[in-house]
Parts: C-alpha cells; structure tokens; sequence
C-alpha cells in the first residue's frame, strides 16, 4: 500500500511540476508553429525635392503635412535668366537657318558654273580633235571644268557646316529649355510633405533641399530573424504588421527583401548558441492600394512586430490564425500555397 502510495504523490508532484514549469518559466508569448515574428518600426522613404541648378525660389505651393500625388506641383524656380538666354538661342537658330539657305544658294550657283565649264570643255574637246584649238585653249578649259568641281564641293562642306551649325543651336536652345522646365518641381508620386526647408524668394545652390517628402509608395517595416527562420522566407511571401497602436488590427504586407549574409555574427562560428545569435534582416513592404485607402492613418515611426508564415519541408504554409487576417485589401505578388 505505501508503495502504490509513494507512486501516486511521485507522479502527482511530476504533474505539478510540469504545470508550474509551463506557467512560470516556459516562454508564453512564442508564435505559434509555423510562424515568426520580429519587432520593428513602420518606415517610409524620404524624397529630398532640390532644384539641378542654383537660383531663386519663385514659389512653394504646399506646406508641411500637405498630401501631393504624382505630377503635382510643389515648387517653381525664377527662370528670368534662362527666358532671356531662350530669347537668344531662339535668335541663334534664326540666323543660323538663314546661313544655311545663304549656303544653299551657293551650292546651286557652284552647281551652274560647274555645267557650264563641262559644256565648255566637252566643246573644247570636239573642236581640239579637229585641230581648230589650240592644245592651250583645250588646257584652259579642262582647268576651269577642275576648279568649277572644286568650287561645288566647297560650296557643299560650306551649307553642310551651315546644316550643322543650326543643329548646335538648337541643342542649345533644347538644353535651356529643360532648364526652364527643370525649374518646376514636381511630385515623383503619392506622399506627404514632411518638412519645408525654404521659403518664397531665398536662394538656394544646386541640389539644396526645398522641400522633403514622405513616399507613401515605399511604407515597409524592417526586422531581424534568426538563422532558423530565414531560410524558410522567401521574396514575395505575404506578412502581416501589427502595430502597438492597434493591437487589434493586422496590416497586410510582403516580404521585399531578406538579407543574403547575417548580421551579429562572431568572427568565429564554432558553437551551436553562436549559430543560433546569427539573424538576417527582412523588410515587408505594405501595399500602396492599403497605404493610399488609409492614408490619413498613415505614420511612420510607429513601433510594432512584423509576423511570416514559414514554409514546411513539403513547402505548404499554415493558416493565417485568426487576428493577424487584415481587412479586404488586394496584397500584389505571389502567395506561396
């Protein structure tokens, strides 16, 4: 009896133990199998808007937290100056076309005299086989044949230098020309005025920033994950975002990016603990459909934790649990089955 006893409080204390193991000290928050999350920051691109060239800022026709979309005008350089230089280059081409109808000209008046001296000549010719010239008259008029020749062909490189000519000028004039539209600064796409760095009327140098945007094209989320898990993530996965803000909600994403070398890495592998510190850097990119459906939400620096499914052996995916399915919103790309 005492030994069936003993056996009893044996296996209620291992019972016990393994519930206080599991409530205690076994990890609570682990993902579920097939799953893997990391902590992160919702992130955007920043787009610098500066002029190519040095000058004065005419306009700036938004301000700070404004909304733009692609093509919008947000800045206008003075292009005084450069109006004044296409007056000149417009001048240039003109007279520059004028010189080539000049040259023209005298090609087709190079072009008669040249007829006229083979006509000559080819008279010449007859009459010298007649003996009714002299060898010298005939000499005479092969000569004027030769520099008739001569005159045309320099006529010719004249109007082709001419033709030349006007191109150069026009190039000129097309380069000034993208200056003065080089001098109305637009949206690249869809994002949000962040700063305004110059005002109405101050100068600026080539390159120097106006005005810096947020791409709401390009709103991901980086985070790491260990040497286990990257391997089984591959481009074009779907991800899921939960901010801290909204714990309750599930932002759909797609995996854009996994790190092909592993950072924090020891300048000596030989431990398995050390394998397992390696971690690769993933980034998920959030469709810009669900970016520019909520576009008034949208903020970066929110912190949160980004989730991917990890494919078996077999290569199949689990389920997306139930509170990490986002709202009905087109994710682009592939979805491994």
């Amino acid at each position: 009896m005492s030994r069936r006893i003993l056996i009893i409080v044996l296996l209620l204390a291992g019972l016990l133990g393994l519930g206080a193991w599991t409530v205690l000290f076994r990890p609570s928050d682990l993902p579920p199998e097939g799953f893997s999350r990391g902590n992160g920051r919702i992130e955007a691109d920043l787009v610098d808007i500066s002029p190519r060239l040095a000058g004065r800022v005419a306009e700036v026709r938004v301000r700070e937290g404004d909304l733009v979309q692609e093509g919008d005008v947000l800045a206008v350089m003075d292009t005084a100056e450069l109006r004044a230089q296409l007056a000149r280059a417009d001048a240039a081409v003109a007279s520059a076309e004028a010189s080539v109808g000049v040259a023209a000209a005298q090609v087709k008046e190079a072009q008669a005299r040249l007829a006229l001296a083979q006509s000559e000549q080819a008279r010449a010719e007859t009459l010298g086989e007649r003996d009714v010239i002299s060898r010298e008259n005939l000499d005479v008029k092969r000569t004027e044949t030769q520099l008739a020749e001569a005159n045309l062909a320099a006529a010719e490189a004249m109007r082709l230098s001419q033709e030349r000519a006007v191109e150069a000028e026009k190039a000129v004039r097309a380069e000034i020309a993208e200056r003065i539209a080089d001098a109305t600064l637009t949206s690249p796409g869809a994002a949000r005025v962040l700063y305004r760095l110059a005002q109405q009327g101050e100068i600026v140098g080539s390159g120097g920033k106006i005005l810096t945007l947020i791409d709401l094209d390009e709103v991901y989320m980086e985070f790491f994950l260990p040497a286990t898990d990257a391997p089984r993530v591959v481009i074009g996965d779907e991800a899921r975002i939960v901010a801290d803000v909204a714990p309750d909600r599930s932002i759909p994403a797609q995996v854009i990016f996994v790190s092909p070398q592993a950072q924090f890495t020891p300048k000596q592998v030989e431990t398995l603990n050390e394998r397992e510190s390696l971690m690769f850097r993933v980034r998920v990119r959030i469709p810009s459909e669900f970016v520019l459906s909520r576009v008034d939400q949208v903020k970066t620096g929110v912190r949160g934790v980004a989730w991917v499914r990890l494919a078996a052996p077999d290569g199949t995916l689990a389920a997306w649990p139930e509170g990490l399915t986002p709202p009905p919103v087109g994710l682009p790309g592939k979805a491994r089955p």
